[in-house]
């Protein structure tokens, strides 16, 4: 370590690094607490890297398709569906003992502008788009059916005001989007789990927003089973007094909570660009990319603590939360390096580029540890 002096309580975390040669699998230190997932994607499975499907295995019980369920991968075209990619993803989960979720059928982003327009190119009526979602939705799902533990069947929906997101969905359908597609997908696979996705929506603006989904489904006898907290967060954001708020409110709603998208930014970025709202990106500069070549140390114990500090948090809520997803398997993996941001190279995740463990990853086995 190049750190001389370390305090106590991380000097810890820095011996067990280097003297523990045989990291536990993560699904196997929080078994009987919640699933810990992945994201999955061609990269992983093309075999270029030998060592990934073979560490996905070791630490996860649970897959997400990064990409390939999503319309403009499944279904780029009218009337072609590519199932290719994800029959594979389905194929090593089913032999891997893992369950899958499926990733995700209504968004704004990321579905081709044809869905939205007829083939003249004029904007669909709702009862045309409604059929479309339908449509779209009874195949995918459908080719799935009891396979996929679970479906994200809309996806960030909410504006940061707790208002509906204005997408082509909300003004051509109008308010009840939402609701037709959780029909549509529970008619498609009664048995499948049935989320609503978000990211900052355990902020409390948004976070009304999503309840208010969640409510008036409810209420209407539509099924719905849990509410997905993305988590994209970073070393100084958000407070995790907010996720702990958001957890207890969604589990009183009766929904399982699951942090679905998980990883901690490690490089300075403006605040407008904190969530996930991919249509933002911010240009390149060095003094945004500090650590081109390597962490360094008290920057990784720093994350260190703050991965520490959630999973805390999410062990004490582990009878409310189903599922803990990490967005890729180590940091090379990671969305982070080029989103939102391009070219630069982030450290988010528990693994380095190597596979290696990192503090981060021995500060949240410590935790589970305290519960022996």
């Amino acid at each position: 370590m190049k750190n001389k002096i370390l305090p106590a309580v991380l000097i810890s975390v820095t011996l067990l690094t280097s003297c523990d040669s045989d990291a536990p699998g993560l699904k196997d230190v929080f078994a009987g607490h919640f699933l810990i997932g992945t994201s999955i994607d061609r990269r992983e499975l093309s075999g270029a890297d030998p060592g990934a499907l073979p560490f996905i295995t070791e630490h996860f019980n649970a897959v997400t398709a990064e990409n390939a369920m999503k319309w403009e991968r499944i279904h780029p075209e009218p009337g072609t569906y590519y199932f290719d990619l994800a029959d594979s993803i389905m194929d090593f989960a089913q032999n891997s003992g893992m369950a899958v979720i499926g990733h995700v059928l209504v968004w704004h982003s990321q579905t081709p502008d044809w869905v939205f327009r007829d083939s003249l190119g004029n904007q669909l009526t709702r009862e045309a788009l409604l059929e479309r979602m339908k449509d779209h939705i009874q195949m995918v799902v459908g080719h799935y059916r009891g396979k996929v533990l679970g479906w994200d069947v809309v996806n960030e929906a909410v504006d940061e005001d707790g208002s509906l997101r204005q997408t082509p969905w909300l003004s051509i359908i109008g308010d009840d989007y939402i609701e037709m597609a959780f029909r549509y997908a529970h008619e498609a696979d009664p048995e499948a789990e049935l989320y609503y996705n978000d990211y900052n929506n355990e902020e409390p603006l948004k976070r009304a927003g999503v309840t208010a989904i969640v409510t008036n489904l409810k209420e209407k006898g539509i099924r719905i089973d849990g509410v997905g907290i993305q988590g994209h967060w970073h070393l100084d954001s958000p407070d995790f007094t907010v996720v702990d708020e958001s957890i207890n409110e969604y589990a009183n709603l009766g929904m399982k909570v699951m942090i679905t998208e998980m990883e901690i930014n490690v490089l300075p970025t403006p605040a407008w660009l904190y969530g996930a709202e991919i249509s933002k990106t911010a240009e390149y500069r060095d003094s945004l990319n500090p650590y081109a070549k390597e962490l360094p140390d008290s920057v990784g114990l720093q994350l260190a603590d703050r991965y520490a500090e959630l999973f805390r948090l999410l062990l004490r809520h582990s009878d409310q939360v189903s599922r803990v997803t990490f967005w890729g398997i180590n940091d090379g993996y990671s969305w982070k390096n080029d989103w939102p941001i391009p070219g630069r190279t982030n450290y988010p995740l528990l693994f380095d580029r190597d596979y290696n463990p990192k503090p981060a990853y021995y500060a949240i086995i410590k935790e589970a540890a305290k519960l022996k």
